[in-house]
């Protein structure tokens, strides 16, 4: 029997992700509080729901891919939720960077209703996502795990089971420390050479060589490369502006995990008051 998909949250990266799914010819069924995603979405092929109710009613495994905590919990939890409308069996997969008691909370809420919940953390960008090259951290029973791995597959270039539920979630907030910190020692290093006269070509060159210069951080470095005309334009201000919130956003929610854990991160702390000024917003 072919597997239904929903998706709520149609935003950078899930636009991209549902986009993947209704190409490979996967039944989709989508839901965002901005109307203009919708109808692009239905354009390509999806049904067009009015709320994430109406897509759990049409779904076998319903993607959820909003902000925050508080996001989630209201498109699973609510009058017009997922909840409201997912039949027993069908499987919520929340791909949001939240804390993983936030993920474990709504695996006991939707268990009372036969539903499961599985966390599908995503790395890879919406350029991943375009591309279906994305690695999936994910958390939860195994035969769920296995149930998504279909809809998963058509953006996943990897899809790791990473263990009980809240494990896909904590992985990634493990995963943006490292990525956080790597743009930050990649800006500072950078400026030091920069400014001390060195040959920014012959530093790359060097530090592409031994490692130390990944890919993503060369993508990050790229931001910083561009003509003085080009980084003051409102559109790419903007845009730096809307990934410094994320950043901060999700540093906020590893400091708060690594809290509960009892675990003392004081560089990802500073990282995070540095991400203004890491994307360029600051000198």
């Amino acid at each position: 029997m072919t597997i239904r998909a929903g998706f709520v949250g149609l935003g950078n990266i899930g636009k991209p992700m549902a986009r993947r799914i209704v190409d490979a010819g996967v039944p989709l069924t989508v839901f965002d509080m901005m109307p203009a995603a919708v109808v692009e979405l239905a354009a390509a092929g999806a049904r067009a729901a009015t709320s994430a109710r109406e897509v759990a009613e049409a779904a076998d495994v319903v993607g959820i891919c909003v902000r925050d905590d508080d996001e989630v919990r209201a498109v699973v939890l609510g009058p017009d939720g997922v909840l409201a409308g997912a039949a027993p069996g069908v499987i919520v997969a929340i791909h949001s960077t939240i804390l993983p008691r936030t993920v474990r909370e709504l695996g006991e809420y939707a268990a009372r209703r036969g539903v499961a919940v599985v966390d599908a953390c995503i790395t890879g960008g919406a350029g991943g996502a375009a591309q279906g090259k994305l690695t999936y951290m994910v958390g939860g029973n195994a035969e769920d795990v296995e149930r998504c791995r279909p809809v998963f597959a058509t953006s996943a270039e990897r899809v790791v089971h990473t263990g009980p539920l809240g494990s896909g979630v904590s992985v990634k907030l493990c995963n943006n420390l490292m990525t956080y910190l790597g743009f930050l020692a990649a800006f500072e290093a950078t400026l030091l050479a920069r400014r001390s006269g060195l040959s920014e070509k012959a530093f790359e060159e060097v530090t592409r060589a031994n490692g130390n210069l990944t890919d993503q951080m060369l993508a990050f470095l790229s931001l910083h490369r561009l003509p003085p005309e080009s980084r003051k334009h409102p559109e790419f201000r903007q845009m730096l502006q809307s990934f410094t919130r994320l950043a901060e956003k999700d540093l906020a929610v590893t400091l708060e995990f690594a809290r509960e854990n009892g675990v003392d991160l004081p560089g990802t702390a500073r990282c995070r008051e540095l991400m203004a000024r890491v994307y360029g917003l600051q000198e």
